[in-house]
């Protein structure tokens, strides 16, 4: 536990039951085939309805546990919408699976939804040879290369089909549920177009992975936007979180609903600002992304973390070079090689 937060809540839902964690916002927990094993679902009470934030992954486990709510929980309430607040398989992965069996309408940001539709369908060999050569820029040797060659782009697995249509979410929006007003507050770096749900009456905010008391949310740069900066985004979105309220009791999409925003706010600030130090002191030489990841992670990956792990690393070197503090330069194989800049 983060001894500086606070956790209200003395238990966790079991996997085919809810928790209340204020009247009227329940709490479901769906197990992940990862490291980090569970995912945080919310089950929002919306007059005779019911409004789902987050779906889980796209597993036969988690479809029965979903059947089992339906059956056991729901006491025969619709529900009238299904919020999704990032593309994220664990978030995702059920969208179009619930949006059929229920007859729902799927409520997600533009930038969220089209990156899932985008990634479903670009899984042949082309977007495959894409990741490959991305790897192979950082540094990463033959075998991780020849994994990866062979396992493919997952993401098509984990989630059911998107909806071809949906109903679009915009930072600054405001959604009525239960007569509570929700508004979306739009986090970027973690994924392009994040939605958290803030209800100020009620002094509640559904992170998703924005926010985790005891994990940093990945921050990566990625294939399909190989020069992008999304520490930048991450930190900035931190400043426009710390406008909410220190009392705000967060509802993270891992880990366990917590107080203490702000705190875990400058944690998370200070987290990446030692990262970027220790990349920094460790680049007296050229080195690859993949070596630096090395400095970042010292524990033992298996291939799914080393992925996340490089990916993490790119985004602190992208930000140091924006400011001007490393350089980047292309040996003779294409690969990438990082110095302190002179």
């Amino acid at each position: 536990m983060n001894p500086e937060l606070s956790y209200p809540l003395a238990s966790k839902p079991d996997p085919a039951a809810t928790l209340e964690v204020v009247p009227g916002v329940h709490w479901i927990r769906m197990p992940l085939p990862f490291a980090l094993d569970h995912i945080n679902l919310w089950l929002l009470e919306d007059g005779d309805a019911w409004t789902i934030v987050d779906t889980g992954l796209n597993t036969e486990t988690t479809k029965g546990l979903w059947q089992h709510l339906f059956d056991e929980r729901f006491a025969g309430r619709p529900v009238r919408r299904m919020i999704v607040t990032h593309f994220h398989p664990d978030h995702a992965g059920l969208a179009g699976w619930l949006s059929e069996t229920l007859g729902v309408e799927l409520w997600m940001t533009q930038a969220e939804w089209l990156h899932a539709r985008m990634i479903q369908s670009d899984t042949g060999d082309a977007a495959i040879a894409a990741l490959v050569s991305s790897f192979r820029r950082a540094g990463c040797a033959s075998d991780f290369l020849n994994h990866i060659n062979a396992q493919g782009i997952a993401y098509a697995e984990r989630t059911s089909p998107l909806p071809r249509a949906y109903h679009r979410l915009r930072d600054r929006d405001t959604v009525t549920i239960n007569g509570d007003i929700w508004r979306v507050i739009v986090g970027t770096g973690h994924a392009p177009e994040h939605a958290c749900l803030y209800c100020e009456t009620r002094d509640l905010l559904i992170s998703g992975d924005q926010v985790i008391p005891r994990i940093s949310p990945n921050v990566g740069v990625y294939h399909w936007e190989p020069e992008a900066n999304p520490l930048a985004d991450f930190l900035a979105t931190i400043d426009r979180l710390l406008e909410l309220p220190a009392r705000t009791l967060v509802l993270p999409s891992h880990n366990e609903p917590f107080h203490g925003l702000h705190t875990r706010l400058r944690q998370l600030a200070a987290h990446h600002q030692a990262r970027l130090d220790d990349l920094h002191a460790d680049m007296a030489s050229p080195k690859t992304a993949m070596t630096l990841a090395r400095t970042l992670f010292r524990r033992p990956l298996d291939e799914h973390q080393t992925g996340f792990a490089i990916a993490e690393t790119l985004a602190h070197l992208h930000l140091l070079r924006a400011r001007g503090q490393i350089r980047r330069d292309q040996d003779a194989d294409g690969i990438h090689l990082y110095a302190r800049a002179p």
